[in-house]
């Protein structure tokens, strides 16, 4: 076919994704079996897999070797609607979990005082969670609230907004701030994707009917599984025109 060598064999590769000679999921052979298949060198091989690893072909797992990467569903969220994630993905009928990563109480980071509202040395609830469909992680969500909203942090059940609900803490309005990221090297373990790969951050300030600051989260989410839709109108102008 032409080419560097390494190139020639991240095609190759490729074709044989395509053909479903390996299938989404499926272990790559070691670099040494490739090497041999393909009789070219180990330097070669590596640098075929780490351009397939940047591309998302392939994604390489800390301990257990690189894997044919899962074929996902793009997911489009609207920006117009404060929603939970699990209402979210409910509406268009997509099954999702969550696994934990953390929660629990803690002192409240000088960041977290000053965003929530909090008096020095107050507690915060911290909940991190891995939010997937099926088995392709999606999202990291990380929220933070006073200890006063959420004293028991245990007791949420698959939906955050639903567990406030109980409790007439749920928000009503909220402020999202959506950024580009490189996802760094223990977000793209769990997110199963390649270290540097494109993803959004998302920072979100939640309020409460009063006025009063309920949540802030910070999350990190795929690039390649996920869409932020907004309508956009056009303003009348003729409001405030001079007759």
């Amino acid at each position: 076919m032409g080419g560097p060598l390494y190139l020639q064999l991240k095609r190759w590769i490729e074709d044989a994704i395509t053909r479903g000679t390996i299938n989404p999921g499926d272990a790559l052979p070691s670099e040494r079996d490739l090497a041999q298949r393909a009789d070219v060198s180990r330097v070669t091989v590596r640098k075929a897999v780490q351009q397939l690893v940047q591309d998302g072909v392939l994604v390489q797992r800390h301990g257990s070797g690189t894997f044919v990467a899962s074929q996902t569903q793009r997911v489009e969220q609207s920006l117009s609607q404060l929603t939970s994630f699990t209402e979210d993905m409910a509406r268009r009928g997509m099954a999702v979990r969550a696994e934990w990563l953390d929660r629990g109480l803690y002192v409240a980071s000088p960041e977290e005082t000053i965003i929530l509202g909090l008096a020095a040395g107050e507690q915060v609830a911290r909940i991190a969670r891995l939010r997937l469909t099926g088995d392709v992680p999606l999202a990291i969500e990380r929220a933070s609230l006073a200890s006063t909203i959420l004293p028991d942090p245990v007791g949420i059940g698959d939906s955050l907004y639903k567990y406030l609900e109980k409790f007439g803490a749920r928000p009503i309005r909220a402020i999202q701030r959506i950024r580009a990221a490189n996802i760094a090297e223990e977000d793209a373990q769990l997110l199963q994707v390649a270290v540097g790969s494109a993803g959004l951050h998302i920072e979100r300030t939640s309020y409460l009917a009063t006025g009063r600051v309920i949540e802030f989260t910070r999350s990190i989410y795929r690039g390649d599984t996920y869409d932020f839709v907004a309508e956009l109108r056009l303003g009348d102008s003729s409001k405030g025109a001079k007759p």
